[in-house]
């Protein structure tokens, strides 16, 4: 869990309160989506994420898997 928040932190620096305007995420929206970065709204953000609870749960598990990983945790 602490993973995915340290993402989202550092993804939406400058713009915590507003994600969507995150360049960083409006980038990957557009790589995700196809769609315009400059055309993103807080509403396509929000119905991406409710759209796609599976992929996020999954990057999010992921993304702790690869902190374990970087911490050293993991046996190899």
């Amino acid at each position: 869990m602490m993973a995915g928040i340290r993402f989202f932190w550092n993804a939406t620096r400058g713009n915590r309160l507003r994600p969507w305007r995150s360049e960083y995420l409006r980038w990957r929206l557009e790589t995700f989506t196809g769609k315009s970065s400059n055309k993103v709204t807080a509403k396509d953000f929000v119905a991406l994420i409710l759209d796609e609870k599976r992929q996020m749960v999954r990057f999010l598990r992921w993304l702790a898997e690869m902190d374990e990983y970087s911490q050293g945790s993991m046996d190899r």
